[in-house]
């Protein structure tokens, strides 16, 4: 019977050395693979047909050996672009071995028979676009901001003018620059006065403010649910800007309405584990005072308090055990 777990990311991965270590402890086999690693260091020979209509055969890291069967399971968490691995060629011939190992390498491990994915790259990608979010929050009839996706410079003043206070959020995370370095742009409150034609160089995310009492983030993962109330020291607008050693975390129950939603929300795009942001508007466990934000469905979770507990849950959830499985 299947029981390996393939854990799918970057050498450094400490979310991922965590539920490594727990695996480990069960005496669950893992392999670890970083598909841009394609080369010496990892190779592999799979083979399909009349006679054998699963893909099977061999997956060999320099540590590490695996039998596509023997595969019950596959953390995928943050595997390093294919790019990276080529970054030495000329573009064209990057961009076409990149493409190649993504299809070949990546087409195979992205369907792998009567595996478990948490999650599934694929559901990863559908579930990551924020507008996608909020029209599926609306759907299961959680509270959202009023919201405007624009590149049109009256259309951002005319909503900015319909609300008290309104704030800007990235769709994405800043890219790295030339140098490898990353940087945020944090939620920020805006004004009509500051907009002018350049606005119309790309898309704009706009949102009335919520005059929240706090924050929340809600980490699913199957069917356990954890909850943590966030406020930081200076009252920030983004808590993300600050220090996180310096914030203050209060467990708290989700709501039965809120909690049945974020489960539907999951099922509607095939993951198993996400990360979810509230604003709270009151106080006490009124689904109405919960204003869904966003979803990321491949979060960062080892910061908050819970953190051993929710890595339990997914080693729970990736050998099938303690009713992990959704």
């Amino acid at each position: 019977m299947a029981s390996t777990v393939l854990v799918v990311t970057a050498l450094e991965d400490v979310t991922a050395d965590w539920v490594i270590a727990a695996l480990n402890e069960r005496e669950v086999p893992v392999v670890r693979v970083n598909p841009a690693d394609i080369g010496p260091a990892l190779t592999f020979g799979f083979h399909i047909g009349e006679d054998a209509p699963a893909w099977g055969g061999r997956l060999r890291t320099a540590s590490r050996e695996v039998e596509l069967g023997e595969v019950a399971a596959v953390y995928y968490r943050r595997p390093t672009p294919y790019t990276a691995r080529y970054q030495h060629l000329p573009a064209q011939q990057r961009e076409f071995a990149a493409a190649e190992a993504r299809h070949g390498l990546g087409g195979v491990l992205n369907h792998l028979h009567g595996a478990l994915y948490v999650n599934h790259p694929a559901a990863v990608t559908r579930a990551d676009f924020k507008p996608a979010q909020l029209q599926r929050f609306a759907e299961l009839g959680l509270t959202i901001p009023p919201t405007l996706v624009t590149n049109d410079v009256e259309a951002a003043r005319k909503f900015t003018a319909g609300h008290e206070r309104v704030i800007y959020k990235t769709f994405r995370g800043l890219p790295r620059d030339e140098d490898g370095h990353t940087g945020a742009i944090w939620a920020q409150r805006v004004d009509a006065e500051s907009f002018d034609d350049t606005l119309n160089v790309t898309a704009h995310l706009f949102q009335a403010e919520i005059p929240k009492t706090g924050d929340v983030r809600v980490t699913v993962v199957g069917r356990r649910v954890f909850a943590q109330q966030i406020a930081a020291p200076d009252g920030a607008l983004d808590w993300r800007r600050g220090d996180w050693n310096e914030l203050i975390h209060t467990p708290l129950t989700v709501p039965a309405q809120v909690e049945a939603a974020l489960h539907s929300y999951l099922a509607s795009f095939g993951l198993v584990f996400g990360c979810f942001d509230f604003a709270l508007t009151g106080e006490g466990d009124d689904a109405g005072h919960w204003t869904a934000i966003e979803c990321n469905p491949n979060g960062q979770w080892g910061w908050l308090p819970d953190a051993d507990d929710i890595t339990e849950s997914f080693a729970d959830i990736l050998t099938m055990e303690g009713g992990g499985r959704p």
